[in-house]
């Protein structure tokens, strides 16, 4: 009764809520617009989500997007780069710059929200370019997904809720109170059935003990039965040997017998020997035979490897004054490049003293043309300074006369 208390309470507070006059459900025209921008939300989760993988495949995706969109995801890129170097620099920094990189974060973070919000607006203007992103780049991260289903759980939760009406909420309500009833019949049906259970275990545990003390008469049985089959062993044993012995004599006996076969078979095989001498000195004359055509055999291999033994020294012979050759024109080869590298060197070496004497020619020019027009310009400044001295005499003159 303790535990269906506070879960009565916890109901009526639920459905006085539900039966307030301020929690009046609106009309369609609202729930389609609530719904309406719940939708539109999930839409841009969804497409926010999709930007990492098309930023990543930019290339693929430069056809399709245009070049308006992907100049907006070329920026949105940089300032991701800009955060994160932003962010490993604060974790990495002092702590006398903290409050500077703070305000740059704060900064970044509302040029990052308008530059997904502008990306967004792109996006969205073209819904086929949107189908088509979404079946192209279909993988999203595994958070991002997690949260646009809770979302779009949301969604439905909120759509069940604004189309339920009073009459239907305090059924629900009803039907939750009968749910608690039955947990509460339940948990005392679960109470009577662990208290079955203890009795169980008890009357099992009782068993147990009987069927320990039963094993234990069984053991000492078995111990009884042990000695009882020692003793029969030793029976067995001392029976074995007597019949050991017994087979021993007979043993002997048979040894005896078997000794005289093998004399009689001894002459035997002496009589066969004989018989066979013949044909053993058949098979040593074949087997001159066969030796003999071995040695001329041998000998014309000797022969054949002193031809072949010739020839390989002939040609290796030929080998080594090519391998002579061959290194004398290594030689050569060797100081053609030396003095290639020499003649090469003169000619670099040359040729810089060219640019430099160039380089020296055109300054001593530009120089002499800047000292030239230095002096006429001296040259004209001081005739126009002597006319002018001469026509201030000159209105002198007049003027005193």
């Amino acid at each position: 009764k303790g535990m269906a208390t506070p879960e009565k309470a916890t109901i009526t507070l639920d459905a006085m809520k539900m039966l307030d006059p301020r929690q009046l459900k609106p009309d369609s025209i609202e729930t389609e617009r609530i719904i309406t921008v719940l939708d539109e939300t999930i839409a841009k989760l969804e497409l926010s989500s999709l930007i990492p993988r098309i930023i990543n495949s930019l290339d693929r995706f430069a056809d399709m997007l245009g070049p308006e969109i992907t100049n907006s995801l070329i920026e949105h890129q940089k300032l991701s780069n800009e955060m994160e170097h932003l962010l490993a620099s604060s974790e990495e920094g002092d702590t006398m710059r903290a409050e500077e990189q703070r305000g740059c974060v704060c900064l970044l973070e509302q040029r990052l929200k308008c530059s997904v919000r502008n990306v967004l607006r792109l996006l969205l203007a073209n819904p086929s370019l949107c189908q088509a992103l979404k079946y192209e780049a279909w993988a999203r991260e595994s958070p991002a997904e997690v949260f646009i289903k809770a979302f779009g759980e949301f969604r439905n939760f909120m759509l069940e809720t604004l189309l339920t009406s009073p009459m239907e909420e305090e059924e629900k309500i009803q039907f939750m109170k009968d749910i608690s009833l039955q947990i509460k019949k339940n948990t005392e049906a679960i109470t009577a059935l662990q208290a079955e259970l203890a009795a169980a275990i008890q009357t099992q545990e009782e068993e147990i003990h009987v069927k320990d003390n039963v094993i234990k008469d069984l053991k000492n049985g078995m111990q009884d039965l042990t000695t009882d089959c020692k003793a029969g062993i030793q029976q067995i044993k001392q029976e074995g040997e007597k019949q050991q012995e017994e087979e021993l004599q007979a043993s002997q006996a048979r040894c005896a017998g078997l000794q005289q076969d093998t004399q009689q078979l001894g002459a035997q095989l002496n009589a066969l020997v004989l018989e066979h001498r013949a044909s053993e000195l058949a098979l040593r004359k074949r087997k001159c035979r066969v030796e003999m055509e071995i040695v001329n055999w041998i000998q014309k291999y000797d022969t054949d490897m002193g031809e072949k033994q010739a020839e390989y020294e002939e040609v290796d012979a030929a080998y080594t004054e090519e391998k002579a050759q061959l290194s004398l024109l290594m030689e050569k080869h060797a100081v053609l490049l030396q003095e290639y590298s020499q003649i090469e060197e003169e000619r670099r070496i040359r040729q810089k003293k060219e640019e430099q004497a160039l380089k020296e020619l055109t300054t001593k020019t530009l120089a002499a043309i800047r000292i030239q027009a230095f002096w006429r310009g001296y040259l004209v400044r001081s005739l126009f300074k002597s006319k002018r001295k001469k026509k201030k005499k000159g209105k002198g003159k007049k003027a005193k006369k």
